[in-house]
């Protein structure tokens, strides 16, 4: 036993529950996203119609709200359906796609997370910081390399991410090179994943959708997210060793999904690279 084991643990959970997960998400990744969740262990039901997410989103345990490809209709959904998660008590995932590269992007970001009861907030660093209001060069809906989490930067990245966590009243989720998760009161690093996945769109729409289902299936909000982060990750690492010489991130996406489908808790446990961070 480690004191990471918990990853597993958490994994075992969701597989266990099949959290079912409503998705407000991007529609360029919701295919994606759907397939992810069901490889995880969960369930997925998508719908951003106002009319009909408020009640979808009731006989659901977790929300992932993705303002990836925003519009009216979804926009009021996400606050629809926020509403009625917060009241239940669900647990609600913001991903704040882009935010930083429009003021539409920001703006609508920063007011989900104003008023609803965020349980993790999830992107990179460059949209973690404009939605924050700190100094960010975000890049479209890339980070910015100037936003990198390094070594160098790893204990201030921390530190930002811990007080982001304190201010939001949430746990912080700063996914890249090196993924960072904290609540106001610790952190860990995340080393696992592979630098391919960024040449497949929605690797990262894909963590967003499967963590909900981490954060309903386990207790403890901070170690539901590490465990949904490095899951992500080690599913990376495993689609890269299966790459053949013909292969390309067409491969890659299907290896990935293959290796979320046969991940077990004892897998994840063994290839979580995890650290604290001071």
């Amino acid at each position: 036993m480690t004191e990471f084991d918990f990853v597993g643990a958490a994994l075992d959970e969701v597989r266990a529950s099949c959290p079912l997960v409503h998705c407000i998400t991007n529609y360029v990744t919701v295919n994606d996203c759907a397939n992810a969740l069901l490889a995880i262990g969960g369930s997925p039901i998508m719908s951003d119609e106002p009319a009909d997410a408020a009640q979808i989103t009731r006989i659901c345990g977790g929300l992932d709200l993705n303002i990836g490809t925003l519009n009216s209709r979804s926009i009021e959904g996400m606050h629809a359906a926020g509403k009625v998660a917060g009241e239940l008590g669900h647990k609600i995932l913001l991903d704040p796609v882009g935010a930083g590269a429009s003021d539409l992007r920001t703006d609508t970001a920063s007011a989900l997370l104003d008023e609803l009861p965020v349980t993790l907030l999830r992107g990179n660093m460059s949209e973690i910081k404009a939605v924050a209001g700190a100094a960010a060069a975000t890049r479209g809906v890339d980070a910015n390399p100037d936003d990198a989490v390094t070594d160098a930067n790893l204990t201030e990245s921390a530190a930002f991410a811990r007080s982001l966590a304190a201010k939001a009243g949430c746990v912080v989720a700063v996914t890249g090179a090196i993924d960072l998760v904290a609540d106001a009161d610790h952190a860990y690093a995340v080393r696992n994943g592979l630098p391919v996945m960024g040449k497949v769109t929605g690797t990262g729409c894909m963590l967003s959708a499967i963590a909900p289902a981490f954060l309903v299936a386990h207790d403890d909000a901070l170690e539901a997210a590490v465990a949904a982060v490095a899951a992500m990750g080690l599913a990376g690492q495993i689609a890269g060793g299966r790459m053949g010489e013909l292969d390309g991130n067409g491969s890659f996406r299907t290896y990935l999904l293959d290796a979320l489908y046969n991940m077990t808790g004892e897998k994840l446990a063994a290839g979580a690279l995890v650290q604290k961070v001071a």
